[in-house]
Formats: structure tokens, sequence, C-alpha cells
């Protein structure tokens, strides 16, 4: 459901939704559950390889525990066809074509997110849609990116003039201040986590703070 109301000043300080590198590796697992303990993280997007469907599926179920036992939502980079087996929380899907047919199956059990949305009539399109969020700032396919003004002014315009949550892409820590101040719901950050000399779970507190989020305690 969308809103011609501002709301921006509503909204709390964003939180942190972690992005993987394509996830193959057997190690990767501790890695990210490094990443995890520099405190609170409110969704992790698992890209997964090129495999067949169930190694995908063990692939995914061997995250499930250090994602979720944290209080994390775990998605899945597109794959709609398996997120009931594999028992991830939803799908992040790209295009309006592509998130039409997730919201189809998957709603409204499973979280469906959306991205890959060139212009404002497609972030309105989804979010009329049903998608549970819309992401900006990502880059497409072929590697390219938008540049760093129009994110900036995206993410505004979208959080003055809209309630469904919005997802705001930092590729370098730096970003996340500004893309905060913009009041982003969640800043997603990818590979300056998980190639951050310092390790994952400072990285993940380097951002956090950035962001004014305080870990949460049990």
């Amino acid at each position: 459901m969308m809103s011609q109301q501002s709301t921006d000043q509503s909204r709390g300080p964003p939180r942190l939704y972690l992005v993987t590198p394509p996830v193959s590796d057997v190690a990767f697992p501790a890695l990210l559950a490094d990443a995890l303990d520099g405190g609170d993280v409110a969704a992790v997007l698992v890209r997964l390889p090129h495999a067949n469907e169930e190694v995908l599926i063990d692939h995914v179920k061997a995250l499930a525990a250090p994602i979720q036992d944290k209080g994390a939502a775990l998605l899945i980079d597109g794959h709609p066809d398996i997120i009931v087996r594999s028992g991830a929380d939803g799908t992040h899907v790209t295009g309006i074509d592509p998130l039409t047919t997730a919201l189809s199956r998957l709603k409204p059990t499973y979280i469906v997110g959306a991205g890959g949305l060139t212009s404002r009539d497609d972030a309105m399109r989804a979010g009329e849609a049903g998608a549970d969020y819309v992401m900006f700032g990502e880059r497409n396919p072929e590697g390219h990116r938008p540049a760093w003004p129009a994110i900036a002014e995206r993410v505004a315009w979208w959080v003055e003039l809209f309630v469904v949550p919005c997802v705001a892409y930092a590729e370098n820590l730096d970003e996340i201040t500004p893309l905060s101040a913009a009041h982003a719901d969640f800043i997603a950050v990818g590979s300056a986590v998980f190639t951050d000399p310092r390790g994952p779970r400072a990285a993940v507190s380097d951002a956090i703070a950035r962001v004014g989020v305080t870990e949460t305690t049990a």
C-alpha cells in the first residue's frame, strides 16, 4: 500500500542490510557468522552461483542458521522457485515482470523485494504491485550504476512521498552517512563488508555506527 503523504520524519534510523558475494565457498558460512557478530543486521541477501536447484538449496540451508538465529531475514537474490524448499524468508527480484511473478507465487507468506528500478515510474509500479521494499543504487547486470547524485535524489524523493520501505545501496562505507541522512529505511552493503581488511565483523560494526543504529541487546 502506498501513501502520498510525507513520511520521512516518521522513519527511524536505517538498519543494515547485507549483500553477500556469490556463495560457493564452503567456508563462507563462518565468514558470514563473523559479519553478523558485528551488530544488528535486518536482512541478508544471498547471491547464489550458477548451479542446479538442489545445489542452490543446499547453499541456502547452510546459511540459514547463521542468519536466522541472529534475527535477520534470509533473502535470496532471484530464484523464487526455491524459496519455500530452502527455508528462506523471501526473495529479491530485479525488474517489474519478475516482481509480478514472484508476488503471485510468494505473497503474503514470504518477503518480496524489488530492485533494478531504473525510473520513478518503475519504482511506483513496484510499490503499487505490493513489493515489500524497493532498492535504489545497486549495479545492473552489466556492472553499471547510476550517478551518485541520482541515487541520493531518488532515495530522498521516495521516502518523502511513500510508505513502502526503501533500501539504499552503499558501495562503500563512506556512502552510508549521506544515504542515512536521506532517510533510507535500510542501507545495503556488500563487498565493502566482506573485503574489508579489518574483517567483516569490524566492518559491520563500523557501518552500524555510521547509521547511528545501536546494537540490540539480548
